[in-house]
């Protein structure tokens, strides 16, 4: 496979990271669901509210 694909998801692996600290949540568990999920991991952390 091309090394542009592996580095784009890591780096949406990153930012979906990012993002679910963000919203009061585990950063790395996000980080490694986003590993295997992918954009799917981005479009379920778009709708989950952010904790209190």
């Amino acid at each position: 496979m091309d090394n542009q694909y592996f580095v784009g998801w890591g780096t949406l692996a990153l930012i979906n990271a990012a993002l679910a600290q963000g919203k009061n949540r585990t950063g790395l568990n996000w980080f490694l669901l986003s590993l295997v999920l992918g954009p799917l991991a981005t479009l379920i952390l778009l709708f989950v509210e952010k904790r209190q």
